[in-house]
Formats: C-alpha cells, sequence, structure tokens
C-alpha cells in the first residue's frame, strides 16, 4: 500500500494509505456514521466538496454497482475509511470500492483511526483538512488548506444543479406536476415523487418564480444540497413568492432551510453536523419518534415555544432528539412543509416516506398527515407504559 496521510488544519496528522485515485484532495472534514449506504454517500450532491470520513470501521464490503448511485457521478471532494474491503461479496457487485473511487478520480485514504478522527471533530468541530500521499510536504498542504473557503457563505448549489429542466415521468398517472428545484436533488426523491403519480420537472437552482409558474407546477420540490443557505439569495426570495402564491412546497434539508428564510428565519453553522443513517426525531403532531437519515451542516435556528425565531407564520413539527435542533417546518396557513432530513433516504431507514405522501396530500387539496392524524393513543410517546426518549 501507498502512504498517505490527512492533515487537519489545526495541524492534527493521521497517517494511512492512498485508496482510490492518487493525488491530493482539500475540503471541509466531516463524519459519516451510517453503517450501509456508502455508495449513495459518495453520490449525494450535499457533500460536494467535502472530505468524508465514515464512522462504520470496515466499507465495500459489497462493492459498488449501477443501481445505488444517487447522481451521475461520486461528489465527494475525498474519503476517509479505517479499512477497505478488497474482495467485496453481492451478488449485486460491478467494482470494488477502490476500483469504483479510482475510475471517477476520486482520492481517499485508507488504514486511518476513524475512531481518533470523529472524536477529534466531535470536541473541536467541522474543519478544513487534506489528503495527499507521503511524499507531498505538509507545509504545502497545510497551505492548501488554510487557503480553501470555509463553509459559511458559500454557494455551492450552482456547482452541482442541472444546467437544462429535464422530466421524469410517472410510474402511473399524471394528475400531478411537481417543479423540482435542483439545488442537488438526489435520484430517489424523484423516483419517489413519480412512484406517487406526479411528473417531475427538475428545474436548475437559478430558476425564478415566473419561470416556475410558466411550467404550470401543482406543487414545489426544494431539494437537499451543499453550501450555506445564507448565499442563495435568490431561490430565498423565489419560494417566499411561490409560497406566497398559494403554491404547495416541500423542502428537505436545505430546501427546509430556504423556506425557514424564506419566512423570515434564521440559520446557523452546526458545529459538526448531522451527517447519518440513524438520527432520531421527534414528530410532536404525531408524537412519535422516526429515525432519519441526515447530512448537513446547518441547522434554522429555533424560537419560543413552537416558533422558528424571526418566522412567526412557521411552526416548529419536528425535533432532532441528539441535540434539540430544528427537524421539521410546517406554516401555520400556507400549504409548505420542510423537513431538516432526507426522507427518501436510500438504503434507508424509511420511517418518514410519509412525508411524500403528505406533500401529494396538499396538493390535492386535502390535509396532511403530519399535521392532522394524530396516532391511536397506544402509539404515542405519552400513553402509559411508553419509554420516552427525551
Amino acid at each position: 500500500m501507498t502512504p498517505a496521510y490527512l492533515l487537519l488544519e489545526d495541524g492534527r496528522r493521521f497517517d494511512g494509505a492512498v485508496l482510490g485515485a492518487p493525488g491530493v484532495a482539500v475540503g471541509e472534514v466531516v463524519f459519516n456514521t451510517a453503517m450501509t449506504g456508502y455508495q449513495e454517500v459518495l453520490t449525494d450532491p450535499s457533500y460536494s466538496g467535502q472530505l468524508v470520513a465514515m464512522t462504520c470501521p470496515l466499507i465495500g464490503n459489497y462493492g459498488t454497482n449501477a443501481e445505488d448511485p444517487e447522481s451521475a457521478r461520486p461528489q465527494v471532494g475525498g474519503f476517509v475509511v479505517r479499512e477497505a474491503a478488497r474482495a467485496p461479496s453481492s451478488w449485486r457487485s460491478r467494482e470494488t470500492l477502490e476500483e469504483y473511487l479510482a475510475r471517477h478520480g476520486v482520492v481517499g485514504i485508507r488504514e486511518v483511526d476513524t475512531r481518533s478522527l470523529t472524536r477529534h471533530i466531535r470536541s473541536r468541530g467541522a474543519m478544513r483538512g487534506g489528503i495527499a500521499g507521503a511524499d507531498t510536504d505538509p507545509g504545502e498542504l497545510m497551505a492548501r488548506v488554510l487557503a480553501h473557503p470555509k463553509m459559511e457563505d458559500l454557494d455551492l448549489a450552482c456547482g452541482v444543479s442541472t444546467e437544462e429542466p429535464y422530466e421524469s415521468r410517472p410510474e402511473h398517472g399524471s394528475a400531478r406536476h411537481v417543479v423540482a428545484f435542483d439545488f442537488g436533488v438526489k435520484d430517489n426523491s424523484v423516483r419517489m415523487l413519480a412512484q406517487r403519480g406526479c411528473r417531475v420537472t427538475v428545474a436548475p437552482a437559478g430558476t425564478t418564480a415566473q419561470e416556475a409558474l410558466a411550467m404550470e407546477p401543482d406543487g414545489l420540490f426544494l431539494s437537499n444540497g451543499p453550501g450555506d443557505p445564507a448565499a442563495l439569495e435568490q431561490a430565498v426570495a423565489t419560494v417566499r413568492e411561490l409560497a406566497a402564491a398559494g403554491l404547495p412546497v416541500f423542502g428537505i434539508c436545505l430546501g427546509h432551510q430556504l423556506i425557514a428564510r424564506a419566512f423570515g428565519g434564521a440559520t446557523f453553522k452546526l458545529p459538526f453536523g448531522h451527517h447519518g443513517a440513524n438520527h432520531p426525531v421527534r414528530n410532536h403532531d404525531r408524537g412519535t419518534v422516526e429515525i432519519t437519515s441526515q447530512n448537513h451542516g446547518f441547522a434554522v435556528q429555533a424560537g419560543h415555544g413552537d416558533a422558528v425565531a424571526g418566522a412567526p407564520e412557521l411552526r416548529v413539527t419536528h425535533t432532532n432528539l441528539y441535540d434539540g435542533t430544528v427537524a421539521g417546518v410546517a406554516h401555520r396557513s400556507l400549504p409548505v412543509l420542510g423537513v431538516q432530513y432526507h426522507p427518501e433516504a436510500a438504503p434507508g431507514p424509511h420511517d418518514s416516506h410519509y412525508l411524500f405522501d403528505d406533500f401529494v396530500a396538499l396538493m390535492d387539496g386535502r390535509p396532511a398527515s403530519v399535521r392532522h392524524d394524530p396516532p391511536a393513543a397506544s402509539q404515542r410517546l405519552d400513553a402509559p407504559g411508553s419509554v420516552r426518549l427525551i
């Protein structure tokens, strides 16, 4: 194995070996706690430009294939693992992880103490870093790391968005037309809308309100994506105008943050972000807990009670049980919903698929279950004998 190392901007160094393509990769270093779905992680546009470290110690054990990607190519800036499987075992596998990364030019590193790396990021916060071969001068690599822009105030959505609109046909029927703003949309989001009978037009991130309305949509979907939501001023204005026109709106991840900002809310940078497939989220309306997939570095600022700070027209519908941050919002009178996680998550978990049904219900003029369909008493967290997680 060819020696390599990961250097963080605070000077901490982690040695390992080259994985994938040789070269240098620089970006914000984050960790992901998912135990499966590494190919989905690699191809998630929300990770554009980031160096992603997997906390699961063995990655690549089922190889890679042509069915699982969430976009046309890997989006991560670099990949960090403890151990990379050399002999994958799956009938679906077409390439090893090593071959897949090398073919797409992704710089990675293996044999890293990812437990120590994760603990360091959790205590010090997400920071910039660089991956390079052992023959690269540390001083030169550190200069490149410190010259790399921080995530704050960065508009990265424009770099991953489609340049031209394209359409996805419904799997059955064609009663509803959804315009999906592509800030870094994942294929499974479009697929899940199509499964519910929606014709989906995926539009560039810079699409104006007038251009969107000219497509005659029944609803607006705001996708996930990378970067700081505060940098997307045009998108915020567009969301505000379309929501005010009464158009049903459903946003996830970055889209959720844009909804909050469109109604006066604020967003802030999390210390080390939420990245993984095991985040518990409480649904306040249903009184239940969902296990969710999350990938974001920014969050919406909470206000008093169920309010969103600066946005009294919005109410908090979901809360992240790890740190109490806002995980979902709904408008108090308009058909607008947003969640700070991935209900379309592939390979899972699937607890939050109902949100796509809620969006369809709003387009059909029916109340969404997230607001009006509480569970039976025996299913509620506050039922006698139930186990409370907060």
